[in-house]
Formats: structure tokens, sequence, C-alpha cells
């Protein structure tokens, strides 16, 4: 495949990360400056795409204004070669319809539009809901499948019956079915993105296009390098990227929410000036960040 069908082959990008919310310290408002920094450094270390108000970016605790306001900082301050994916996605379609054509203003590439929460509806509904979503704007739309979270997971079916619409573009998974997500890749023309960072690699080799990661907020380079790897065939190269890479890993995924350990993980690394969180979230204790320490000494990231 040469460089140009890859581009085609990825609607948004092949190394992205659901980026971290910075705060002030005392975790009341956005840091939008801090914001900004950390979205140029994430893309000089390998990323060509960013998600704001993502889980990761603790979107839960945000108001629509600061997301508004984070989502058009990082479109500032990246620039337009990279892709800016915006989480719209609520348990209210109502909401989320707003939150998709308020983000379509800030001049971003794409939406991101989790299963409905909580609330668990049907197939149906999930289809009625990401479709009126779809449908609001001009923007594609990669739809996130993670029933860990949400309680319900996109079946078989509604994956097809989404597929038809031109806007939805693609599946970002949590759920680990590779073996559903190969029928669907052959099926229609949804392209697939990691979105379980232990599973990188083998997501890259049933025909993934990329990822949307945790941990390359701390290891994009290696990200990058394992990508590039199966990009040109080369599986010994892409194995040793992945094994570099497990420590890391399990110490971000395993042992705290992800968006807590990422930004310890950020400040251990110099490139956040702390970490703090917004409730229910609390920052990394002595013992976490001793492990992510070591963790990242272990990879070669410190």
């Amino acid at each position: 495949m040469t460089s140009t069908d890859l581009r085609l082959a990825r609607p948004f990008g092949a190394v992205g990360t659901a980026m971290v919310t910075p705060l002030t310290e005392d975790g009341h408002k956005v840091d939008l400056e801090t914001a900004q920094q950390l979205a140029v450094h994430l893309v000089e270390h390998g990323h060509d795409m960013i998600v704001v108000s993502g889980t990761t970016g603790e979107a839960p605790t945000l108001t629509d204004v600061e997301k508004f306001e984070l989502a058009r900082a990082v479109r500032d301050a990246v620039g337009p070669e990279i892709t800016v994916v915006a989480g719209v996605g609520t348990y209210d379609t109502a909401h989320s319809i707003d939150l998709a054509r308020e983000h379509a203003k800030l001049g971003i590439d794409g939406l991101l539009v989790v299963t409905p929460y909580y609330s668990k509806p049907s197939q149906a509904g999930i289809i009625s809901h990401t479709t009126a979503i779809a449908d609001s704007t001009d923007l594609p739309v990669m739809l996130y499948d993670i029933p860990g979270r949400t309680g319900t997971p996109l079946a078989y079916e509604t994956l097809l019956r989404l597929g038809e619409n031109p806007r939805i573009r693609a599946v970002k998974d949590a759920k680990a079915d590779l073996q559903q997500a190969s029928r669907i890749m052959e099926q229609t023309d949804l392209v697939y993105y990691s979105g379980e960072d232990g599973l990188n690699l083998p997501w890259l080799s049933i025909g993934a296009v990329g990822i949307v990661s945790v941990v390359g907020q701390v290891a994009g380079d290696l990200e990058r390098a394992m990508i590039d790897a199966v990009d040109r065939f080369d599986l010994a190269a892409a194995r040793e990227a992945h094994h570099q890479l497990v420590p890391v890993v399990d110490a971000i995924m395993n042992h705290m929410p992800g968006a807590v350990a990422a930004k310890a993980a950020l400040h251990l690394q110099g490139v956040l000036p702390h970490a703090a969180m917004r409730g229910p979230h609390v920052p990394a204790d002595a013992d976490q960040l001793r492990m992510l320490s070591a963790a990242l000494d272990a990879a070669g990231l410190l």
C-alpha cells in the first residue's frame, strides 16, 4: 500500500491520543495554555491525531463551554495538518447534537461518539441516537464501542446499519471482539482504531488502521514506530516496540484510572507542571507514582 493509499484509508490519521485536559492547580479551571503546549508536544512525538474531551480528558467533569474552549485552543495550536477530534457523545441525544453542532463551528476534523452510557438503550435506540448525531453536521464520525464503561456493546447488526451512513467512518474499539471487527471490516467501509493499548499490535495485525491511545501521552514515538513497522510489514520491529511498551501499558492502564495515570506520568516526564484532577478522580498516590516512574524508566521514557 502506498503512502497515498494509507492516508486515504485513515480518515482520522494513524497515531491518536485521547489527550488529558490540563487544569489549574486547584482544578477549578481548564489551563488552555498548557493544553496547547501538550498538544504540540504530542505532535512532536509521533501523533497525527488528537482527541479532546474523551474519557481520559475527564469529559464528564467539563462544562460545555470548557469543551468548546479546549477544542478551539488545540485546533489553533496544532494547525490544519493535524486531525482534531472532539468527544461529543453523551447519554442525551439532544445534548449530543448540540455539542456536535457547536464543535463543528470550531474547524475541528471529526466527532467521537460513544455508545450512550448508564441508560443502556436498545440497539434500535443506539442506531437512532447515533444517526441523529451523525446527521447533525457534515463532520466524519468515529464510533466508540466500550461496553465496560457504557454497559452496552454495539451489536454486529447495529454496526452494519451504522456503517451505511456516509458520515460514520470508523470505530474506536475497546470491546476486544476481533472476530466481529474482522467481519465488519469485510462487509462495510468502516475502518477500525484500537481503543485498548494492550491490544494495539493485535488490532493492527488484523487490519485496524490506527490507534486512539491513553499510553500515547507518554509513548507516542514508540507507538508511531510500531505502526510504521506494521505498514512496512516488519513484524519483528513491531513486536520490539510492542514489548517495550508492555510495562508502561500495564502501569497506566491496570492499576488506577487511565486519566489519573496519564496525568501523573506526564508530570513525571516534566511535560505537565502538576497532575491536578477533578472529582471523582484523585491524583496518584506515592506508591502509584513509584510504580509509574519505574515503568517509564524501564521503557526508556524518563
